[in-house]
């Protein structure tokens, strides 16, 4: 129904963002809420899912991303959720890299990825995303017994954002330990080489 709304971003945190148009706000799931500020006159790309109990809008930086997040949702398998972890990592051209060259074990380094749907994935899309933009790279996992309230307030977002993507306590806890020692400044600092961790492996 929806292409893409224009508006002022009135809230960010780890799970969704907020735009405001004309007076009303539309509250948007995005892979990284981050990328987005506060006050920010910004486009957002959008899908909306209608479920039996539930409507939900889907929003995407630029169009590259929402045209990945179509295909993607259009595998068995693939749910909103997952193709947003996939995302979030901003490193679309690895992903397709990935696809193209049969890599299953790096794509299920993903949230709710098995081997069954990496083969689903490479099956449909192989060869089908190369007219796709892309932009950055991507990450690896593991349990949050870790208090991040002691630690500097991005990276406590962005391990909150982290598990908002479907990766587990145990996967969080593990990058969050290492992303002690990285000098971040801000949230979307922290998350994106947070998934970077996370695929490394």
């Amino acid at each position: 129904m929806y292409e893409y709304l224009i508006g002022k971003i009135t809230a960010v945190n780890p799970h969704y963002i907020v735009v405001e148009v004309n007076g009303i706000g539309y509250r948007i799931q995005v892979a990284n809420p981050f990328r987005y500020q506060e006050g920010q006159q910004k486009k957002v790309y959008v899908y909306q899912a209608v479920r039996e109990n539930d409507v939900t809008l889907y929003g995407f930086y630029d169009l590259a991303e929402k045209q990945l997040f179509l295909k993607l949702i259009s595998v068995s398998g693939i749910g909103p959720k997952s193709a947003l972890a996939i995302l979030a990592t901003n490193d679309q051209g690895g992903f397709v890299a990935a696809i193209n060259a049969d890599d299953e074990a790096y794509l299920t380094k993903f949230p709710s990825i098995g081997k069954k749907t990496a083969k689903q994935i490479i099956l449909d899309l192989k060869g089908k995303l190369d007219e796709i933009e892309t932009p950055t790279p991507m990450v690896d996992q593991q349990d949050l017994a870790l208090n991040f309230d002691e630690e500097s307030p991005a990276l406590k977002e962005a391990m909150e954002a982290m598990l908002s993507l479907g990766y587990t306590k145990t996967e969080v806890k593990k990058v969050g330990k290492k992303l002690t020692q990285f000098n971040g400044k801000t949230t979307d600092d922290y998350l994106r080489e947070a998934l970077k961790l996370v695929l490394k492996k």
